[in-house]
């Protein structure tokens, strides 16, 4: 049906022989899902979709889910325009630190969309770790302590109590609700991930959002999740994507953790993000 290129041992594949402008039948839909499943990160490279197409490959991972905080763009509420002018320069990046996107939310996103449309000819590529290689490989100690445990998150760059420095924010392209109390709240989700079907775990924790593991103080957390985070972003989980125009990447947000690199300034660069729930 599609060739598959792993881009790695670990993580992340290429698929090619794919259309993603034509409908997309149930078989083929089937078989993207179980790709998704095996390799984590999924790329299609020339593409070129309009927002209709991506929408619509969206919805065979899952339920298409308007994320709370950051402005999507005017014509549809469902799209986020990933935007960094040329003209922003010595800021930061959304996205620019090792995370999983909103995972201080209730019911964060199963996965995420992205469609470059206007890339650098090099610089602004993205990094996602295996967090299911990541577990797999966790020393005994550390596996002893977050297995069965939550972990506690909070919306730290959207809140009040943990609002990052200014000059560490994402530049003025992509607006973002900031201060607002309700992003303070605490919500606990299991340290340990585990897929619904292939029944694979996976770590479920990152540096902007996790602020400490239940049962422990902050201060207790602090030098557990160190060593986590130090461990599950090794080169030895991670793939790392060149943007070019008409790419299209789908990662599962709850199998891995991701990074915008941010070393493109003078560039303008626009991609569009659609996110998915977990099916029903």
């Amino acid at each position: 049906m599609f060739e598959v290129k792993p881009m790695t041992g670990t993580i992340g594949a290429e698929i090619e022989e794919v259309d993603l402008k034509q409908p997309i039948s149930k078989p083929l839909a089937e078989a993207m899902r179980k790709a998704l499943q095996s390799y984590q990160v999924i790329v299609f490279r020339g593409q070129h979709l309009d927002l209709t197409a991506q929408k619509r490959l969206t919805a065979v991972f899952g339920p298409i889910m308007r994320l709370p905080y950051v402005t999507p763009t005017e014509t549809d509420p469902e799209v986020i325009a990933v935007l960094k002018e040329a003209s922003e320069r010595n800021v930061g990046v959304f996205g620019g630190d090792w995370h999983s996107d909103f995972s201080f939310l209730e019911n964060p996103p199963a996965g995420s969309v992205l469609n470059a449309v206007e890339v650098p000819e090099y610089g602004g590529d993205t990094v996602w770790a295996s967090q299911a290689a990541a577990y797999d490989a966790l020393p005994p100690q550390l596996r002893e302590i977050v297995e069965g445990r939550d972990a506690i998150h909070v919306g730290k760059p959207y809140g009040v109590k943990y609002a990052p420095p200014e000059e560490t924010r994402a530049g003025g392209s992509i607006r973002m609700t900031r201060g607002d109390p309700l992003a303070d709240r605490e919500i606990r989700h299991p340290a340990v991930y585990e897929h619904p079907e292939s029944g694979r775990k996976a770590l479920f924790l990152n540096p902007i959002y996790t602020t400490r593991l239940d049962g422990m103080t902050d201060e207790e957390s602090a030098p557990v999740l160190e060593a986590i985070y130090k461990h599950c972003i090794r080169p030895d989980f991670c793939c790392r994507l060149r943007w070019t125009p008409g790419t299209v990447a789908v990662w599962d947000n709850k199998m891995t953790l991701h990074y915008a690199v941010n070393d493109y300034d003078g560039v303008r660069r626009l991609l569009y993000r659609t996110a998915y729930a977990d099916p029903a």
